[in-house]
């Protein structure tokens, strides 16, 4: 339960530095999204999935 919480936290944190960081260009990308085809943002984030499978695999060995 530890490694879950600790993976939130750090995803919280992550997305918190990209608002703090690049306030403009994500509001420029939130207004971009209803124009996205839902089958770009479903693919987007079957991507964003594997990836982050493949760093917990890599990390966790």
């Amino acid at each position: 339960m530890d490694d879950l919480f600790t993976a939130l936290g750090l995803v919280l944190a992550l997305e918190g530095a990209l608002y703090a960081l690049f306030p403009q260009a994500m509001i420029n990308m939130m207004r971009r999204l209803p124009e996205m085809p839902p089958a770009s943002l479903r693919l987007t984030g079957i991507v964003a999935v594997g990836i982050g499978w493949l760093i917990v695999k890599a990390v966790r060995g």
